[in-house]
């Protein structure tokens, strides 16, 4: 690696706020104040049903819904980029802004080639500090704004009912940050209607445990090694006569200048947790969202209480 690019997480920071008072800019829209990058973390599930629409239209209301349920990023203008967040780039939740109980989840170590492991956590406060930061479809905080081209790390699917679709994430950091770059692995896919919900969960835990040894290889072929993971799904059932949409997303932007509490520059962010920052700027906490938007991902792991189940 080269040694004259120190990873410099002030620098960006500090270089990463956009050009608008209330809203948070794609990586790459013109006026931001650096060349740095802000990652953020976004699971989300949605379905519409299947009433005066074709196939194409079902699909597009459907993914609109995702973009649009929890950490709110309607209306913009994808673009699908590769998963990487690097020497320009920082997390939300967990560079700056450092989210509640980060650790506080562990859902299992991953084994390594050379028999030592890193853990796995959940990544449900990861989710939450971008909910916090995005705000909601109904409390709305400094979101992308509407209409622009915002850099996203995604995946997604959409199906007919009756079936299960969900999505996946992790992200892995590096051990040594001026080594390369964080990776995040995205995936989303469908399970058949006639399996339970345990039977679906027991599949995903396993399906986690495949994305994380992903990491492990990925890692390999690139000569870095990562420090821990944070991981996670969100799932659910969808009925006949509607369809779902699963999707997986890390939108890559830069912050709103008023994001930014008075008095402090951005990267004093770094020495602040979520709480520190909501109330710096005075911003009442956010309702809960409703329950068939949460897709059973909670903040100890998945529990159907915190969403819709498959109907008996």
């Amino acid at each position: 690696m080269n040694s004259n690019y120190p990873y410099d997480p002030a620098a960006v920071i500090n270089g990463a706020v956009g050009s608008e008072d209330d809203f948070c800019m794609g990586y790459l829209n013109p006026g931001a104040s650096g060349n740095g990058y802000i990652s953020t973390l976004k699971l989300s599930v949605g379905m519409v049903r299947v009433e005066n629409l074709d196939e194409v239209t079902e699909g597009i209301v459907s993914y609109d819904r995702c973009e649009a349920n929890d950490a709110y990023i309607g209306q913009i203008n994808m673009l699908t980029a590769s998963s990487f967040c690097g020497l320009n780039g920082a997390v939300w939740g967990y560079d700056l802004a450092s989210a509640d109980n980060l650790r506080g989840n562990l859902l299992y170590n991953q084994p390594l080639p050379d028999g030592s492991s890193i853990p796995v956590y959940n990544v449900y406060p990861l989710l939450d500090a971008t909910q916090r930061l995005f705000g909601t479809e109904a409390y709305r905080r400094f979101n992308p704004l509407p209409g622009a081209h915002v850099i996203c790390a995604n995946k997604d699917i959409t199906k007919k009912g009756p079936v299960w679709v969900w999505s996946a994430i992790a992200l892995s950091i590096l051990d040594d940050r001026t080594s390369g770059a964080n990776l995040f692995i995205e995936d989303a896919n469908t399970c058949p209607a006639d399996m339970n919900y345990e039977e679906v969960t027991g599949f995903l835990d396993g399906t986690l445990r495949k994305i994380t040894n992903s990491v492990v290889l990925c890692g390999a072929d690139q000569g870095v090694r990562y420090k821990e993971t944070f991981a996670g799904y969100r799932l659910l059932y969808v009925p006949e006569n509607h369809v779902g949409c699963a999707l997986t997303c890390a939108p890559y932007v830069t912050l709103a200048r008023r994001s930014i509490p008075p008095g402090r520059q951005p990267s004093d962010l770094m020495y602040m947790s979520i709480d520190q920052w909501e109330k710096a700027l005075g911003l009442s906490p956010l309702p809960e969202i409703p329950r068939h938007q949460q897709g059973f991902l909670g903040p100890e792991g998945t529990d159907p209480a915190r969403g819709v189940s498959k109907p008996e």
